[in-house]
């Protein structure tokens, strides 16, 4: 019989931990690089617009991000 092959999905560990501001920084970023690709996407200069969809994930994660850390600080206080 074939073996199958089981696999868990586990969280990822953060590589390097960032403070809040450094968070909201990159949050400012990746707005400015969406408004900047969904202008280009728009003039057709766009090669792929699948970065709009990465870039808009992107920015889901760090407003996530940023939430858990206020949540965080806030518990510990």
């Amino acid at each position: 019989m074939a073996e199958t092959k089981t696999t868990k999905k586990t969280a990822k560990k953060a590589e390097e931990v960032k403070t809040i501001q450094q968070l909201r920084e990159d949050l400012v970023a990746k707005t400015a690089d969406q408004l900047q690709n969904k202008r280009a996407n728009a003039a057709g200069e766009l090669v792929n617009p699948r970065v709009i969809t990465a870039t808009r994930k992107e920015i889901a994660r760090l407003n996530t991000a940023i939430r858990a850390a206020e949540l965080a600080e806030k518990e510990s206080k």
